[in-house]
């Protein structure tokens, strides 16, 4: 599934990164802290998190992520947006806990 699917059978907000809507997805990885996301995250794996800082970006450029999935609408300041932006990350807003939004995930089939 790509991001683009993603958002169209979820009906989330993408936020930055709207140039890499085509890529794809193969797995998820849920986390909030940053040290093990790096250690555990793969490349391709949309993160879904409730983090909403600067360095949530550089985590996900790292590991090559496909997308980072914010949930529970957290507030991510307007600086965030633009760096993802800049780094062409796929930054998608969803209104729903990080359970809720990984068992989303499953049912489409990540």
């Amino acid at each position: 599934m790509t991001v683009r699917q993603l958002i169209e059978e979820t009906g989330w907000n993408c936020l930055a990164g709207s140039d890499r809507l085509d890529t794809e997805i193969v797995d998820a990885y849920c986390g909030d802290l940053l040290s093990w996301v790096m250690g555990k995250g793969q490349p391709d794996q949309a993160w879904i998190t409730v983090q909403v800082h600067m360095n949530v970006i550089a985590v996900a450029v790292l590991r090559e992520f496909s997308c980072v999935i914010i949930a529970e609408n957290a507030n991510l300041p307007e600086d965030v947006i633009a760096k993802a932006e800049e780094e062409g990350i796929p930054l998608l807003e969803s209104g729903i806990p990080v359970y809720a939004s990984a068992k989303k995930l499953v049912e489409l089939g990540i």
